[in-house]
């Protein structure tokens, strides 16, 4: 069974996966699919998004984590959660915006999150 098979549940849910930040690789993928969002890409890009915003972070000097990271676009709504126990490794999950309630979403990923063990 997939380790973040639940994020299917959220309302709005297009695609989601566990990503290392350390490689930028994928550990696990539900939905998505031929046209709807390249996974994949997803993954590399937002690796990278996380490294700059903990750089970021570092420059300025804020000793704390990230708990999730908010991208809301026209029709989409984007959500990345780095694991608590493990910040090395990250949920991500895209929502269409017209279906998703943002703060429903908010709190099913971060029960979600707190159940992976990687």
């Amino acid at each position: 069974m997939s380790l973040i098979a639940e994020t299917a549940e959220i309302h709005g849910f297009i695609g989601a996966c566990l990503v290392d930040t350390e490689s930028g690789m994928m550990l696990d993928a539900v939905g998505g699919g031929k046209g709807k969002l390249d996974l994949e890409a997803a993954a590399a890009m937002n690796t990278t998004f996380i490294r700059a915003k903990r750089e970021a972070m570092e420059v300025l000097q804020l000793d704390t984590n990230i708990e999730d990271i908010l991208i809301t676009l026209g029709t989409q709504i984007h959500l990345i959660r780095p694991l608590d126990r493990d910040q090395s490794k990250f949920i991500y999950v895209a929502l269409d915006r017209k279906n998703a309630n943002l703060g429903m979403a908010r709190l099913q990923l971060k029960r979600i999150e707190e159940k992976v063990a990687v």
